[in-house]
């Protein structure tokens, strides 16, 4: 079987679309959420980010620490937010090519939003092999798909957490 290339999760926040949205749409603001991304670079993603917005994502694993370059692909309000991932590196994102593209589905729902995360893999010209020994590597022996399924759901948990806090203290 080959490699499970994408994944996705989602949870009703009680909150409506445009709050969700807001939210999602500010890359500076993903680190308070996400178990791996510390939010943006200093001079990039501080506000929404509209289509075709580049901006420097910083992450964690554990202690090692690297940087990304993405580039908004959707910025549909209350709609869908999305962004690709396509240059890494340590202190600057200078190894180029494919790497992930993330994607943000906002849903009213009865209950408020559904918000919907998906992660999809564009490493697709990596031989599975190769992927699966890099990714075990990198995830302290997990495939990527289980580990961003893991991380999602973190995130989404986070989110959750936050907006409906914010919008109880502001009632």
């Amino acid at each position: 079987m080959g490699r499970v290339l994408t994944v996705s999760g989602n949870i009703v926040i009680d909150v409506s679309p445009d709050v969700a949205y807001r939210a999602v749409s500010r890359p500076s603001d993903m680190g308070r959420w996400s178990p791996e991304n510390l939010g943006t670079a200093s001079g990039t993603g501080e506000g929404p980010a509209g289509l075709g917005t580049t901006f420097v994502g910083r992450n964690r694993r554990g202690m090692f620490r690297w940087v990304t370059r993405c580039t908004v692909t959707a910025a549909e309000p209350d709609r869908r937010f999305a962004f690709r991932v396509h240059a890494i590196g340590l202190g600057r994102p200078r190894l180029r090519g494919p790497i992930a593209t993330w994607e943000y589905r906002f849903e009213r729902t009865e209950g408020g939003t559904r918000v919907t995360e998906t992660w999809t893999d564009d490493r697709t010209a990596w031989p599975d092999a190769v992927a699966a020994v890099f990714d075990r590597a990198v995830t302290s022996g997990s495939a990527f798909a289980a580990f961003q399924t893991r991380n999602i759901n973190k995130t989404l948990r986070n989110l959750k957490r936050e907006l409906e806090a914010r919008a109880e203290r502001t009632g």
